[in-house]
């Protein structure tokens, strides 16, 4: 028996050579990546309004995307951002100004603010730090973590629990409790470790529309034998 994983490196060269070899763009995989998530949130149960807490990179910009998507379907979101729109780049920065323009409830928050925004959500969506992260998240995403663990709303964590590293299942010291957590195209090696499952809730696969060929490749060569 094996278990096919993801490693940060093999999410990388999924991403380019998606782009690069099979003409994708960035915004498609980060399209489908984000309506995957929002589907399987809808499937879960949404009773009351969902927190969206975005961070500046591609999980922030797939966070945008699920708000847009939840709000199509008549949910009530609200958007914080734990960064400057203008630092925004790239497929991020396209989603950003999607969701402005559409009139989404957006703010720029600090922790310390936190408390009161998340007043009432049902659900909070963690899209703060992605596969990229290494180490101990920086301000202002340590005490974010802390607000948004310590609220008692159910979490769901968009690739995986901000903090965690997603090789070494090795959590910060401010990490996500996730309740749900949406990985896309396979579940992350780190995933596999012990320590890890008490962050990560009930792990749900997301498909982003990547090619088969491709994503079959890349996926034998990180597969692990299970002990």
């Amino acid at each position: 028996m094996s278990t096919l994983t993801l490693s940060r490196e093999a999410a990388r060269e999924l991403d380019r050579r998606a782009v690069d070899e099979y003409g994708m763009s960035g915004l498609m995989l980060m399209e489908n990546a984000g309506r995957g998530v929002a589907d399987r949130l809808c499937e879960l149960g949404v009773s009351g309004p969902v927190v969206i807490c975005c961070g500046q990179g591609n999980n922030g910009g797939d966070g945008f995307v699920v708000a847009r998507h939840l709000d199509l379907r008549g949910y009530a979101v609200r958007v914080l951002l734990f960064a400057d729109p203008g630092g925004l780049k790239g497929d991020a920065a396209v989603n950003y100004r999607i969701i402005e323009r559409s009139g989404l409830p957006i703010r720029q928050v600090v922790p310390t603010q936190l408390h009161d925004e998340l007043a009432g959500a049902s659900w909070i969506v963690d899209a703060l730090l992605g596969t990229g992260a290494r180490g101990e998240p920086r301000p202002p995403f340590d005490m974010a973590i802390e607000q948004m663990n310590a609220a008692a709303i159910p979490i769901l964590a968009v690739d995986l629990p901000s903090g965690l590293d997603c090789d070494t299942g090795q959590p910060a010291r401010h990490t996500i409790r996730a309740t749900h957590t949406c990985t896309f195209v396979a579940q992350k090696p780190g995933f596999l470790v012990p320590v890890a499952k008490q962050y990560l809730g009930v792990v749900h696969v997301v498909d982003i529309g990547a090619p088969r060929q491709l994503t079959e490749e890349i996926l034998r060569r990180g597969t692990i034998p299970e002990r």
